[in-house]
């Protein structure tokens, strides 16, 4: 039996659910498909979508727990692939929430391990000159997320939560083109570029480097996670899922 994977969403994120006979799913196409087909067990995390990092990976150990149970033996270590912050949550709670005994490989695919400079863009723009992030804190909506991701928060994050060395640490990032990533994502992708240089139009590819690099893939930071927004005619990405699949050839090696 192969190792259980998890697939733990990032920011704005969600878990699969259905309404009606609609089924939605974060991680769209065939990702969980074809990684079912290699003869994993999914398990599908659904965490709070603006939390911070601590929070939302309290839910996720919750999960991973509940699942396991479920699965039983020898499922008892998995292998998550978190993107976007996702990735920082699987971190902390590998880390800070003993599930270093239940986590064989942590893969994450553009998170921003050092931060992302959008964050810090939107906390001086919507949260200090309009206000929206006080007018959202008023409204009892936790968005204490986009404080965590900023490039001063995860410098302290990254010093106080160190890798445990039973779990191997593997990350991939995202890098387009400005003309090749969504027409409502230029504004983020711009900011980003001007402070960090190449980017998903959400994160960096330098932030999103953490333990064992294995390169970057030719999408943006929705394409990622096989939602489209973009027609390509030229050198076209196409389908996800043969990158997750290459994804977890190497953490087998």
């Amino acid at each position: 039996m192969k190792n259980p994977v998890v697939l733990h969403h990032g920011l704005f994120g969600f878990g699969n659910f259905r309404i009606g006979p609609l089924r939605l799913a974060y991680f769209a196409g065939g990702i969980e498909r074809a990684i079912a087909s290699r003869g994993h067990p999914l398990i599908i995390s659904r965490v709070h979508p603006t939390a911070g990092i601590a929070y939302r990976a309290r839910q996720l150990k919750e999960t991973i727990l509940r699942q396991l149970e479920i699965l039983g033996p020898p499922n008892d270590r998995v292998i998550i692939i978190a993107h976007s912050m996702g990735g920082l949550d699987a971190r902390y709670m590998i880390s800070c929430l003993g599930m270093h005994t239940k986590v064989a490989a942590l893969a994450t695919i553009s998170a921003p391990h050092h931060g992302s400079s959008y964050a810090d863009w939107c906390l001086r723009h919507l949260g200090q000159r309009l206000g929206g992030l006080r007018l959202m804190q008023f409204m009892g909506l936790d968005v204490q997320a986009i404080h965590d991701v900023t490039p001063e928060s995860c410098r302290r994050f990254n010093e106080t939560v160190p890798d445990m060395p039973s779990v191997k640490y593997f990350s991939v990032g995202g890098g387009r083109p400005w003309h090749r990533v969504p027409a409502f994502m230029l504004h983020s992708y711009h900011t980003i570029y001007a402070a960090e240089g190449e980017n998903d139009s959400l994160v960096a590819v330098n932030s999103a480097k953490w333990g064992k690099w294995l390169g970057v893939w030719p999408a943006d930071h929705f394409h990622q996670i096989n939602k489209r927004f973009v027609i390509e005619i030229k050198e076209p990405t196409g389908e996800i899922s043969p990158y997750y699949l290459r994804l977890l050839d190497d953490i087998a090696k």
